[in-house]
């Protein structure tokens, strides 16, 4: 009896820790998705005439994710992914404390396509999800362009247990709005829209 539900124990156990390994499950799964927030650690701005990158990354970039979180209608996580979703933005606003101020600014039209797919991956490795488990959602601000009125953004699925990436796809997100908060938060709308109207359909599709 006692050998009987020990195999039943590990094999229960070896479910939960293979649950959201892979896209497939969680698209499948009904758990709910945690949206981590927008990290800007890896950012450009470019050709931005708020010349305070202090500020940016002290104010602006804090600011920026409470927007996103205080105006659910607007910026529309459950709908785009068709989840329930809880919020934690204290590990992605404690990273992005850590913005290295004296490289955010760029005049370099190339930063505007700076970051690779390994660069997600490596920026994910090095986050402590403090024993969070399943997956979350973190958007990695790549740049974020005054002549593209525009940015673009690595929509990044994570499971959270295992660190590891399940999906990063680049999305550009058009800016539009007065004050450098609203200006730079609509390019997170404009991508969730885009994941909402087609991304979410092909991602599902094709796992």
């Amino acid at each position: 009896m006692h050998k009987h539900f020990s195999l039943l124990l590990a094999a229960m156990l070896s479910v939960v820790s293979t649950q959201a390994q892979t896209l497939k499950d969680f698209f499948s799964s009904d758990e709910p998705l945690t949206y981590l927030g927008i990290d800007f650690t890896q950012a450009r701005v470019i050709g931005e005439p708020v010349t305070d990158a202090n500020d940016m990354r002290d104010r602006n970039f804090p600011a920026i994710n409470a927007v996103v979180v205080n105006e659910p209608k607007k910026y529309d996580i459950a709908a785009a992914f068709h989840k329930t979703v809880n919020t934690d933005l204290a590990l992605v606003n404690k990273h992005n404390e850590t913005t290295n101020t004296a490289t955010l600014k760029s005049d370099n039209a190339s930063d505007y396509n700076r970051l690779k797919q390994e660069d997600v991956d490596k920026l994910v490795k090095g986050y402590n999800f403090n024993g969070k488990k399943g997956v979350g959602l973190l958007f990695v601000m790549d740049g974020m362009s005054k002549a593209e009125k525009a940015a673009n953004v690595y929509v990044t699925l994570v499971d959270m247990g295992t660190k590891k990436v399940l999906l990063a796809e680049k999305i550009e997100g058009k800016a539009q709005g007065f004050g450098f908060r609203n200006y730079w938060a609509y390019t997170i709308h404009k991508v969730l829209e885009e994941v909402e109207k087609h991304k979410y359909k092909d991602w599902k599709a094709k796992n």
